[in-house]
Parts: C-alpha cells; sequence; structure tokens
C-alpha cells in the first residue's frame, strides 16, 4: 500500500537524540532471543542508550517469568527514569496483574518524562492506566517483532518510533480504502481523546474497574489471528455496552492473520464494517496503518486528537490540540 506509505510518512520524518530506553517484559516470555538481540543493536546504532531488565528473558510457562517477576519489572521500567520503557513483546499475562499494579507509580514516572510504549496485550496496562490516573501511554511497535525483524525495520515505524523519542510527533495522516469514502467528510473533530488498542484485551476488560468511560472520544481498534465473526462478535459487545454510542468517532486499523473458511460464503472483514455501520451513527474509518503489521504509526492514548478527512485522505493530529 504505496499510498498509505507516503502519506504516514509525511508526518513520521524528524530526527531524535539520543535516548534512554528502558526494555522490559511484562507479557509473554522472549524465544526468540536473537530478534531481541537485534533490535537492542539497531537502537544503539541509532545513538540511544539500552538498559535491559533483568527479567527481560526470564521463562515462567508461557510468561516472563512469575506474576510477581513481571510486576517487578513494570515497576522497575517505572523506577528506571528512561526516557521511554518498551515492551520486549506482547502475547498474554498482563491481565493477571492488573490488581497489582502500582498506577501512581507509573503515572509520577510519566510525569517525569518516561513514555511507556507498546501494542497488542500492552492494552491491559494502558487502559487501566487510563482508567485509574487519566495518564497516557504510546501505542506503538514491540521490540522483537517490529525492531528485531530479521529483513530491515520499516522505514515508517521506524520514523514515526524517532519522532515519539525526539518529541516532535504531532500527526499521522493516511489514505482511506474504499469503503470510508464519504465518512466524516467536510466534518472535523477537535478535542477528542484517544484510546483503544487491542480489540480482545480491550472486550476482556468490559466491566471491570480497568476499562476507562471515554466519553466523546476517538477508539481505535486492531487484532491479530481473530476471523471476521469474532471480531463481528466482540464489536456487538462493546456496541451492546454503549461504548461504541459514546465515541465521535472509530478508528478501525489492521486486523490480520486469520483463514477464511468456505463455511463463510462471502461474509469478510468487510462485511463487519457494513454491519457494524448500520447498527451505530458513529462514523468508522477503516484502514489506519495500526496493528500487527510491520507498517505501523506510533499513536498517544490518552491524548486529546483532531479528526478530519478530506476525500480519501484521513489526518489525526495531536500535537496543539486541547
Amino acid at each position: 500500500m504505496p499510498s498509505t506509505h507516503d502519506h504516514a510518512h509525511e508526518h513520521c520524518s524528524h530526527h531524535a537524540g539520543a535516548q534512554h530506553i528502558y526494555v522490559y517484559s511484562p507479557s509473554g516470555a522472549v524465544r526468540d532471543k536473537a530478534a531481541l538481540r537485534r533490535a537492542i543493536k539497531r537502537l544503539q546504532r541509532l545513538g540511544h542508550e539500552v538498559e535491559l531488565d533483568p527479567d527481560a528473558l526470564s521463562s515462567h510457562t508461557r510468561f516472563a517469568g512469575d506474576d510477581a517477576a513481571r510486576l517487578a519489572a513494570i515497576h522497575r521500567a517505572a523506577a528506571s527514569g528512561a526516557d521511554v520503557a518498551m515492551m520486549t513483546r506482547g502475547g498474554y499475562g498482563l491481565t493477571r496483574l492488573l490488581p497489582e499494579i502500582r498506577y501512581k507509580q507509573l503515572a509520577r514516572a510519566v510525569e517525569r518524562g518516561t513514555r511507556f510504549v507498546g501494542m497488542s496485550d500492552f492494552t491491559a496496562l494502558q487502559m487501566a492506566l487510563l482508567a485509574r490516573t487519566g495518564t497516557g501511554t504510546w501505542a506503538g511497535p514491540l521490540l522483537c517483532a517490529d525492531l528485531g525483524c530479521a529483513e530491515e525495520p520499516d522505514d515508517i515505524m521506524l520514523a514515526c518510533l524517532q519522532d515519539l523519542f525526539s518529541g516532535e510527533g504531532e500527526g499521522t495522516g493516511w489514505r482511506l480504502p474504499k469503503d470510508s469514502e464519504g465518512v466524516l467528510a467536510g466534518k472535523e473533530l477537535h478535542g477528542a481523546l484517544l484510546w483503544g488498542g487491542n480489540l480482545a484485551v480491550l472486550c476482556s476488560l468490559v466491566g471491570t474497574p480497568w476499562l476507562p468511560t471515554i466519553q466523546g472520544g476517538v477508539l481505535f481498534l486492531e487484532d491479530v489471528g481473530e476471523h471476521p465473526y469474532r471480531i463481528e462478535r466482540m464489536l456487538t459487545q462493546l456496541l451492546y455496552v454503549g461504548v461504541l454510542a459514546r465515541q465521535k468517532a472509530i478508528v478501525l486499523g489492521q486486523f490480520t492473520d486469520y483463514r477464511r473458511t468456505p463455511h463463510d460464503k462471502g461474509f469478510s472483514l468487510a462485511t463487519v464494517v457494513a454491519w457494524l455501520r448500520q447498527h451505530t451513527r458513529v462514523p468508522v474509518l477503516t484502514g489506519l496503518p495500526f496493528g500487527h503489521v510491520p507498517t505501523k504509526v506510533t499513536l498517544p492514548v490518552g491524548a486529546k486528537v483532531a479528526l478530519a478527512v478530506e476525500g480519501r485522505d484521513a489526518l489525526m493530529l495531536w500535537g496543539h490540540v486541547h
């Protein structure tokens, strides 16, 4: 999708000063140690100082250490004084820790300038921190998958990450697929709170104290390995509990790595989007370059954004939006 690339790149093209990056593992165990080494080397080549948490490579069944070890790693990341705290990988494990996390400690770390970055399972921590303290984090790359890939990392992903490092990122743009043409046309949303992340993780928090109640927000969603009917089932849950109706816009990112079956008889992700649009008055935009894909932008979860669409060009800005 070269058009997405060109467009996103307009807004992700700065270079960063050296950053102190703290790398920790709050979710799944790191099985691909070579990928982690590649990622660290790449960050060091860009001039950054990388500090690896002592338990980053721990393993306990499928997790990066038992619950106590991973909890301690989160709190060490918060106490590190680093400019950026990055996860090695997602997977599963953070929802188990939510009652024990010291949210005020994380909020203070963010106030002092540490930016927490991640996605996938990290959605649990992002939502809980937002619900408990109103503190913002960043939806962005994971170390092993995005920076440790065998081939060169995606240019746009790197440029957006460097934007975050330098504090110069002010927004992102993308080319809408044809199915979003006319959605939000001529309207501009201002000062809407951006929130969301992984759809399955977000749904697992419904009815708990860890899901923030956001009125008039922009909800962005992505997922991996979920068949379109499962995606629809999760979206209907958010619809029926009233989460979707409270938003100013719903922005769908990338839904990848699933297999359609002969039984589907044409049922697809497009079917799901069309169904959703019939059942909510909230504008639904698609094609956001974010998810379990190489080309991903970095998004400020918990920040106020402006969202505008001109033709098939969507623009999300957060630099000076209050």
